[in-house]
């Protein structure tokens, strides 16, 4: 990691088009080293799949995962930091 402060967020992913799941799986792979744990959960009667990804990394490191990722299509993302 580099010298900028190191937080702790939590980025909340909303899937609802899953098409675009392998980008957003590769994406979490390029930035696994800052990933502290990860859970999804199929919400099947809305069609929809959460996904709660804790991180420890500098701002700019959570703000650009979360960026691409709303990028995506059919896919939001947010942050929750200290």
């Amino acid at each position: 990691m580099n010298n900028e402060e190191i937080r702790i967020a939590l980025l909340g992913i909303m899937v609802k088009d899953r098409t675009e799941t392998g980008k957003l799986n590769e994406l979490l792979s390029e930035y696994g080293e800052y990933i502290i744990g990860r859970m999804g959960l199929p919400h099947c009667k809305d069609g929809v799949n959460l996904i709660s990804v804790a991180m420890e990394a500098p701002m700019p490191v959570i703000n650009g995962l979360s960026g691409k990722i709303g990028r995506l299509n059919g896919i939001t993302s947010k942050v929750l930091t200290n």
